[in-house]
């Protein structure tokens, strides 16, 4: 076998084209473009704002199965999608999340693609890229300092200091701060009280960009935040403070959509990045709407599995935006199948064609559940070079023997050629106008009744479990005019119960719900369930101990 390269070997190899020229290719003027470098730009408000009225292309979203540690490839499916929709002449642009450098710096690496499947440049959208994640951080914090600064100078809103609910952020992964007191040190310094951090992507803002359609729409969700209550129990807003202008001043350009291209030197639009597993895990509305304006084809992808981010996709993002998805690719790789099969991590290389039919009742659960809201359905085989035909033949049959098509796919290894067959199976289901889709649930269903439809319809949990303060803080809400809003589940990703080992498609168990937190700002209820962290961690040995640059100034070890 060939050497193989590294995905940053690859990427910098690249022929990159001028990104007035990646504009031109879907109609964007240069003099609408704000370029970062040679490479990457901002869209213009004005430019979005022009295209409002254009016909909508077809939105097709990419999911996966449950992540497990042989790695799935949901996001170089997107890109190389993307790239084989435009090979088979298609006008299509690609829209992705951009990365957290927490996990680019812990366990789970950049979210640029991979192999020949690849958004470029690689290193700018896994590190600081256009600055979007430091502006909606900045933002978040200077709406906490205004908390604690307001509370000093007299506290003339009456704030209840046991009762402030907004928490700082910052984007990596760092335990020791999850929960902190702060203000100590004397009179000087404030009041003393508890606090903690949630990481960037965790943050109500992040949601809040990735789901206002422009500054106006921006600037009132931000206005809309509870940021504490009053010893009467009355909410407290970011705009009493009268924070919600200058928060979305520091966001006026971290709204604007980012374009950059593929391998293939195909558009791609990277814009917002909330988590799937602690948030609502989707691109942002602006960048996918303004999308598909331009293209007859947008390929979107919502965060880990589709118990999360399927299902936050199609409830929370599709309506709120009132966007209709054509089809769902599901992204499964055969190890994947064996792990959930059984096999450990160090035996995936032999074949074990038991394992693989043993480990698709996972996959068959997504199948299921992405079917539940009515969007037709493909399964892509991310192709690894140690498949063999006879796991990859198991894999199929299991597919076809739900009544849907699995397709085997190499663009890691080759880019848009490896992926004509998924592509034009994509274009068949899209045109073919059979998609129905509506979300699992209505607006007007109570709180906690929206809770267990997702436990027991997705999860295939009995039911979820919560204490009597948490059901009373939903009635409370309900009362007070939030009970239509959608909730966002914050799960582990590595299984459809709040076990992280717990593989396959278990049956049967109970959700428990630990915390509920209201993002009246965002439009949604998160609900904290399990042991799952709004702020991870770092593993034993993080990615970043192998990051550094090389003699001639260049990264190594971003993946």
């Amino acid at each position: 076998m060939a050497e193989v390269k590294s995905d940053i070997e690859i990427a910098r190899a690249a022929d990159k084209k001028q990104i007035q020229a990646i504009g031109q290719k879907i109609g964007i003027p240069s003099e609408h473009l704000l370029p970062y470098g040679h490479d990457k730009a901002k869209i213009s408000a004005e430019f979005i704002k022009s295209v409002k009225a254009n016909k909508d292309g077809k939105l097709i979203l990419v999911t996966a199965i449950n992540p497990t540690p042989a790695g799935e490839g949901k996001t170089t499916t997107t890109v190389g999608l993307g790239d084989g929709l435009n090979r088979i002449g298609k006008k299509a642009i690609v829209c992705i999340r951009e990365a957290s450098l927490g996990p680019n710096f812990g366990v789970k690496g950049g979210a640029a693609g991979g192999g020949y499947a690849q958004v470029v440049p690689m290193e700018d959208m896994n590190l600081h890229f256009t600055g979007d994640f430091h502006a909606i951080t900045t933002a978040h914090n200077l709406l906490s300092a205004l908390i604690d600064n307001h509370i000093y100078w007299g506290n003339e809103l009456g704030i209840d200091i046991r009762r402030v609910v907004w928490r700082r952020v910052m984007d990596m992964n760092d335990r020791s701060l999850r929960e902190i007191i702060c203000s100590l040190g004397g009179v000087a310094n404030g009041f003393p009280r508890e606090a903690g951090f949630d990481i960037t992507v965790a943050s109500e803002v992040m949601a809040i960009l990735c789901l206002a359609t422009d500054l106006k729409d921006l600037e009132k969700r931000l206005g809309d935040i509870i940021v504490a209550y009053r010893r009467d129990k009355s909410a407290v807003y970011a705009r009493d403070l009268k924070a919600d202008g200058a928060m979305a001043v520091l966001l006026k350009d971290a709204m604007q959509p980012n374009l950059v291209q593929t391998l293939e030197n195909n558009p791609a639009f990277v814009h917002g990045g909330p988590f799937a597993n602690i948030a609502h895990g989707c691109n942002s509305v602006v960048a996918t709407t303004t999308a598909l304006k331009l293209a007859d084809y947008v390929v979107t992808e919502a965060g880990f599995g589709a118990d999360l981010g399927a299902e936050k996709f199609f409830d929370i993002k599709c309506r709120k935006a009132g966007l209709k998805p054509a089809a769902t690719v599901i992204v499964a790789t055969v190890r994947a199948m064996k792990m959930n099969g059984g096999v450990k991590k160090e035996d995936l290389g032999k074949e074990n064609v038991e394992a693989v039919k043993k480990g698709c009742a996972n996959l068959g659960r997504h199948i299921e559940n992405v079917r539940q809201f009515g969007v037709p359905a493909v399964v892509a085989i991310n192709h690894f070079y140690s498949d063999t035909d006879a796991e990859i033949r198991a894999m199929k049959d299991y597919v076809a023997s739900m009544g849907e098509e699995a397709i085997l796919c190499k663009h890691w290894a080759h880019g848009s050629a490896g992926i004509e067959e998924l592509a034009n199976k994509v274009v068949t289901l899209a045109e073919s106008g059979s998609s129905q889709f509506a979300p699992l649930y209505p607006d007007a269903m109570p709180l906690f009744e929206k809770i267990n439809t997702i436990v027991q319809r997705i999860y295939r949990g009995s039911e979820a479990i919560a204490d009597k303060s948490v059901r009373d803080q939903l009635h409370a809400w309900e009362h007070a005019g939030y009970g239509n809003l959608p909730v966002c589940m914050a799960k582990t990703q590595y299984s459809f119960s709040t076990d992280p080992n717990l593989r396959g498609a278990p049956t049967g168990h109970t959700v428990p719900v630990r915390e509920v937190r209201l993002s009246a700002g965002a439009g949604f209820i998160v609900v904290i369930c399990g042991e799952v962290m709004t702020m991870p961690g770092l593993p034993k040995a993080p990615s970043s101990e192998k990051i550094f640059l090389n003699e001639m100034g260049q990264i190594e070890g971003l993946f």
